[in-house]
């Protein structure tokens, strides 16, 4: 079985394969986090080199490879100024996996995404208006505004910005020794 099959296959690696890897320009510049799976990807097709491993491998039959910690590009991409896609996802991310109404931190699948303005009230879906909300903060507030419901937003939702994935990276590096020395700390 071939190396890339192989990742699409193997689930007990899941976890392993989600773990956040730090992607870095061909300049050492810290440009981005992907999960470890599209780490490997990149690496096995040749786009990116494994600059740091961690201890965990993938195996097939033929080769074991080690998961990267961080990978960089081995050609210099140009970054245009660029806004995140407004996603569930990157409203997790820029919340830090926190409710923001009682800031308890939770899983992915432990939290909702709350409209500040709810949508009964013409409430847009829109990076200003989402925050991450536990079910419990969420059923509580229900369609009213959080004034309404006698709750207080922790912060005010703003868009995911170059400053904001630039912190996001550096909180991640915390608990990474490996990223440190990329991220100036």
């Amino acid at each position: 079985m071939g190396l890339m099959k192989m990742l699409r296959n193997q689930m007990p690696t899941y976890s392993r394969l989600q773990k956040p890897v730090l992607v870095l320009n061909a300049s050492y510049e810290p440009i981005n986090i992907c999960a470890a799976r599209r780490a490997l990807v990149l690496v096995l097709k040749g786009i990116a080199s494994a600059e740091e491993v961690s201890v965990s491998a993938v195996h097939s039959s033929r080769r074991t490879l080690k998961v990267p910690s961080v990978i960089r590009l081995l050609e210099y991409r140009r970054i245009p100024h660029q806004t995140r896609a407004l996603s569930r996802k990157n409203i997790l991310m820029r919340d830090r996996y926190t409710c923001q109404y009682c800031l308890k931190v939770l899983p992915t699948g432990e939290l909702t995404l709350d409209h500040v303005i709810p949508r009964s009230r013409a409430g847009e879906s829109a990076w200003e208006n989402l925050v991450a909300c536990c079910h419990q903060c969420n059923n509580r507030k229900g369609s009213r505004t959080p004034e309404e419901a006698g709750m207080k937003l922790i912060r005010q939702p703003k868009p995911f910005s170059l400053h904001t994935s630039r912190h996001l990276m550096r909180l991640l590096g915390k608990s990474d020794e490996q990223w440190r020395k990329y991220l100036f700390f």
